[in-house]
C-alpha cells in the first residue's frame, strides 16, 4: 500500500473516530475566547503551491501582528486559556487531518512552513522540501516538540535563534527524512508521533535513528 493510500485511510478513520472530540472542542471554542473555531493560515505545499493549513483557534485573531509575530513562545500572552490546553496536548493540530484527507498534506513529512519561515531555509533545502507533501508530523516535529521553550530562554532573541539555530538544523532533519522516506520510516514516525503525544517526556529518537544529523554548536 502506498503512503498516500495510507494517508487517506488513516486520516478518514481518525476523523470518524475523533468526531465527538472535534465537536466538543468546537463547542468550547465557540463559547469561549473570541468565539473563533478554526484558524486558517497559508503555508507552502508540494510544488511550492500555497494551501490553507487548518488548526483549532488557540490565539487572538490579530496574533500575527502582535508580540513575536509568527513565532509562539512559552506562556505567550496571545494564547487564549483553552488554547493553552489544546497546544500542550497538540489537539489544536487535529483539523489538519482534513488537509491530509484532501491531499494537501501527508500524515508524515516536513512540517509546512509559512512563507516567511520557508524563506529562512537555504536554497538547497527549499528545493527538496517542495518535492514532497508536507506532514502533520515528522522527524522535525518530534525533535522540536518543545520549540516554544527553546525560543523562550531569557535573554534569547527568538527570531534570531530560530533563523540561525533552529531553522538550519530543522532543514537538515527534513533532508534526512526526504532522502530515506518510505513505508517503513512512515510507519515508525507515525508510532513515534503517538508516543510523543501520549508520553510527552521525550522520545528516544537518537537511539532509534543513530544516523540523524547532529545539531551545529551554538
Amino acid at each position: 500500500m502506498s503512503t498516500r493510500a495510507l494517508d487517506a485511510l488513516l486520516s478518514g478513520v481518525a476523523l470518524l473516530c475523533l468526531l465527538p472530540v472535534l465537536v466538543g472542542i468546537a463547542l468550547v471554542l465557540r463559547c469561549s475566547g473570541e468565539g473563533e473555531i478554526f484558524y486558517r493560515q497559508e503555508r507552502v505545499g508540494r510544488g511550492g503551491k500555497p494551501f490553507g493549513l487548518l488548526k483549532f483557534a488557540t490565539m487572538l485573531k490579530d496574533s500575527p501582528n502582535l508580540g513575536s509575530g509568527l513565532l509562539t513562545l512559552k506562556d505567550d500572552p496571545r494564547v487564549l486559556p483553552f488554547g493553552r490546553f489544546l497546544r500542550r496536548t497538540k489537539l489544536n493540530e487535529l483539523p489538519q487531518l482534513l488537509n491530509v484527507l484532501l491531499g494537501d498534506m501527508s500524515l508524515i513529512g516536513p512540517r509546512p512552513q509559512a512563507l516567511g519561515h520557508f524563506e529562512v531555509f537555504p536554497a538547497h533545502v527549499k528545493a527538496e522540501l517542495v518535492k514532497v507533501r508536507p506532514g502533520l508530523s515528522g522527524i522535525g516535529s518530534i525533535v522540536f516538540r518543545d520549540e516554544e521553550s527553546l525560543l523562550s530562554v531569557p535573554g534569547r532573541d527568538p527570531e534570531r535563534y530560530y533563523r540561525e539555530v533552529i531553522a538550519p538544523y530543522k532543514g537538515e532533519l527534513e533532508l534526512w527524512f526526504i532522502r530515506r522516506r518510505g513505508l517503513a520510516l512512515y510507519l515508525i514516525l507515525v508510532a513515534l508521533t503517538i508516543w510523543a503525544v501520549v508520553w510527552p517526556g521525550g522520545v528516544p529518537y537518537r537511539s532509534i535513528f543513530p544516523d540523524l544529523p547532529e545539531p551545529a554548536p551554538e
